[in-house]
């Protein structure tokens, strides 16, 4: 960040009183077919070329690069600051952190990470994922990549529709075997390896969530989903064919050491054994809604929690005419999904379509010192509500 960057973020801060607002920040990826419920313009989905894929993603409050292979733009998924609203005059998220520290992000992050460590994104995808795994910590070490833990919410704003199939495959039921996993793994390059035959589906209800693990075996459901995660792009796809395109053994080890491509002692010991044959996998790690605040005014709920320390989210409603002062532990980034109105005066708005390129009114970084002294949200509708998605960098949750 020069000079002329640095004073149009301060400046910036200073007027918005510790808010920002980010750009729209859309991500491309090669495999599968796009769900259409991004709001974006249906002539922008292939905004950066058809050679990258159409747009599935978009990405909140990112610091981090996409990995999305040899064509990746160098700030590709990262999000941008608008600056004394002329988008001319952007700074990176990213940039926006170092140099302002913990009066963005706060004491209590910084002391722990050093930095942000998380961001949340929309993901649109028609089929249901392929399944797949997010490295442990000790696998993500060998290859200098982070773990991924990750939640999940299916915001009923979103989803006028569920795609083609409204359940995920979560883990693998009880019994099965690591020779039974090298079994798939070995007809990899031969057929159809049908490895979800070895998993467990739950059907997907809107306005609930989960918490999956790294070293979890999964297959989302084809809903658009608000995606809370760290700050990681890596996986290992374990299944071979699904929603009509093939997948090649490199996607499940490009993220290995190279000598360990042929090694299945080693591959299938990314799997978190425990976890995956758990009897009472969905009494771990559904998460229905528990609410934090509620009166006539509006309602609060954690939508994100029990993540073992690493982040968690909220969802607040205000009714149509009024307004609440809400007071938050730490620094977070929001997504409004319905209505509009202010924060502490700063104007918000959830889109109705968007253009790639342009700027949003529905993306805002509130600081901590912000966020710790209580946020004014306004609903200027006389008919609709004001819905907002929060996310934060710890687990302040109070639930279990």
């Amino acid at each position: 960040m020069n000079h002329t960057q640095y004073d149009w973020l301060t400046s910036t801060f200073q007027e918005q009183g510790g808010i920002l607002r980010l750009m729209p920040n859309f991500v491309p990826r090669r495999f599968g077919t796009p769900g259409r419920r991004l709001r974006l313009h249906p002539d922008d989905y292939h905004a950066m070329g058809m050679h990258r894929g159409a747009i599935k993603e978009r990405w909140f409050t990112s610091v981090v690069q996409a990995q999305n292979g040899p064509d990746t733009a160098p700030c590709e998924g990262m999000s941008s600051v608008i600056c004394g609203g002329d988008i001319a005059k952007q700074v990176l998220f990213r940039d926006a952190a170092e140099a302002l520290g913990e009066e963005l992000i706060g004491g209590d992050v910084m002391a722990k990470h050093g930095a942000w460590p998380m961001f949340a994104k929309f993901f649109d995808f028609n089929e249901p994922l392929f399944f797949h795994l997010h490295l442990k910590p000790e696998h993500a070490a060998l290859v200098g990549r982070n773990s991924k833990p990750e939640a999940y919410y299916f915001p009923t704003q979103y989803n006028p529709h569920t795609g083609t199939l409204d359940a995920t495959y979560f883990g693998l039921r009880h019994g099965v075997t690591k020779e039974d996993i090298k079994a798939r793994i070995r007809a990899f390059r031969t057929g159809d390896n049908r490895i979800t035959d070895l998993s467990t589906a739950y059907r997907v209800t809107l306005g609930t969530g989960w918490y999956t693990a790294p070293g979890v075996l999964h297959a989302p459901a084809s809903l658009l989903t608000y995606e809370p995660q760290w700050n990681s792009d890596v996986n290992a796809v374990f299944e071979n064919f699904t929603g009509g395109q093939v997948y090649g053994y490199s996607q499940l080890v490009e993220n290995c050491p190279e000598d360990k491509w042929d090694d299945l002692d080693f591959i299938v010991d990314l799997i978190d054994w425990e976890v995956n044959r758990a009897p009472d996998y969905r009494e771990r790690y559904f998460r229905p809604p528990v609410q934090a605040s509620a009166d006539p005014t509006h309602e609060e709920k954690w939508i994100v929690y029990g993540t073992e320390g690493h982040f968690s989210a909220k969802e607040l409603t205000v009714q149509p005419g009024c307004s609440v002062t809400i007071r938050d532990p730490g620094a977070f980034g929001c997504v409004v999904v319905q209505g509009h109105g202010v924060m502490n005066q700063l104007p918000v708005e959830a889109p109705v379509m968007l253009r790639f390129g342009q700027p949003s009114g529905d993306e805002c970084f509130v600081s901590a010192a912000t966020a710790f002294s209580g946020v004014t949200y306004v609903n200027q509708s006389k008919t609709e509500p004001l819905v907002i998605l929060k996310h934060f960098a710890m687990d302040y949750a109070p639930v279990c």
